[in-house]
């Protein structure tokens, strides 16, 4: 009898656009002091209530005067303007002392700073050429009223957070935090600080994955290591579809007699089952229990990390509403070879070298997670594509794929 035919391998980009026409955002939201919004993705728009700055202020320590009156030679000094004060009008033909942020008084139009002076005796003597505007930042120059400075679906840095504070919002409307149910499966699995029997391997996944996972910003419900049995996946399955929006699984995603995923989603609930041409990670289960996704990630603890950065990462922020969900891409130079690519399309563990270029880990074994502590980022090789010293290469940071 002939062996049945498989289907052909999809193509990263088709069971990407596939898993996120399968997931829409949540729709949970919490209020959040803005200080405790940090990774957090905005729900509602902020929308500025005022001018940033308020008023025109000086860039830097000096004398504000008006341009015109440097030709009077020495000014008298009629005030002393600190930030955070409110200024006299200033008096023709004299100049004031202010200090970096301070309000510019009414009448002038220029500051010069101090170390351009000349000061002593309560007088001060400026360089001649100024020009009106000069070191004074103007009145809405960053943020005019009314404006929008951060639309919903922006994952909030340090920098937004910022940004979001100096219009004065206090608190700030954010997705609710997916709740992620994890879970690893195999008999050999053991965790570190218990015996290491003959056979058995420490559980990396499980640790890699909760941490990748907390770093995207979810609640984490951690399962645990359930064993190689139907029944127990299958309650397993059950148990995290009654605490979480999505369900996250290694190992088992095969067809081996001891790969129990498969019949156990599609008795609780329904599967497909993708294989990918990709490497490392080629397969790939998504599917539902109950009301959860379901993701099954290859065991191999590269496989896993790299199908997770590459396929997990943009599903769970599309759970969070995100707008940006693909990793911006770097064109960088390959300062190595690789002249035996693979048929599918590959992800080479590489990191950047003092020269700019990109070198390339020893090993590319997708049980060397070693590679991806070393390495700065992936190399994203399409099939069938050799490599050569010198030659442009697509670079997939870590710190685009793991944020």
């Amino acid at each position: 009898m002939s062996e049945p035919v498989r289907p052909p391998l999809q193509s990263l980009d088709e069971a990407l656009q596939r898993l996120l026409g399968a997931v829409a955002p949540l729709g949970r939201q919490q209020s959040l002091p803005t200080a405790e919004a940090l990774g957090r993705v905005l729900a509602a728009d902020v929308v500025s209530q005022l001018d940033v700055p308020p008023a025109d202020n000086t860039a830097m320590d000096g004398y504000a005067l008006r341009a015109a009156d440097e030709a009077l030679g020495w000014l008298p000094i009629s005030q002393r303007v600190p930030a955070g004060t409110v200024p006299a009008q200033l008096a023709p033909g004299t100049a004031a002392r202010v200090f970096t942020g301070a309000p510019i008084p009414p009448g002038a139009d220029c500051v010069v700073m101090q170390e351009q002076c000349e000061a002593g005796e309560g007088r001060v003597r400026v360089p001649a050429d100024l020009r009106p505007g000069q070191h004074i930042r103007r009145r809405g120059e960053d943020v005019q009223k009314g404006s929008t400075v951060l639309s919903a679906g922006h994952k909030l840095d340090a920098a937004a957070l910022g940004l979001a504070a100096s219009v004065g919002a206090a608190q700030l409307s954010v997705a609710a935090r997916p709740r992620v149910a994890l879970f690893s499966t195999g008999d050999e699995l053991v965790m570190p600080g218990e015996p290491l029997k003959p056979g058995a391997i420490y559980n990396s996944n499980r640790f890699m994955l909760r941490g990748l996972l907390e770093g995207l910003g979810c609640e984490v419900v951690d399962l645990g290591i359930v064993p190689d049995k139907l029944d127990a996946t299958r309650a397993a399955l059950r148990e995290a579809a009654s605490q979480a929006d999505l369900i996250i699984s290694s190992g088992g995603v095969s067809v081996g007699e001891e790969d129990h995923l498969r019949p156990a989603v599609q008795a609780e609930g329904r599967l497909d089952l993708w294989q990918i041409a990709l490497k490392p990670g080629k397969p790939l289960a998504y599917g539902r229990v109950a009301d959860a996704h379901f993701i099954g990630l290859p065991g191999n603890p590269v496989s896993s990390f790299v199908t997770f950065l590459l396929l997990v990462r943009p599903v769970i922020l599309r759970l969070q509403g995100a707008t940006r969900l693909a990793p911006r891409t770097y064109t960088l130079r390959a300062d190595f070879a690789w002249p035996k690519p693979d048929r599918r399309r590959e992800f080479l563990r590489a990191r950047l070298n003092e020269t700019g270029g990109l070198a390339l880990f020893p090993s590319q074994s997708s049980g060397v997670l070693s590679s991806a502590v070393w390495g700065d980022g992936l190399v994203d090789n399409p099939a069938g594509q050799a490599i050569a010293a010198g030659d442009s290469v697509a670079f997939l940071p870590f710190n685009e794929l793991l944020s």
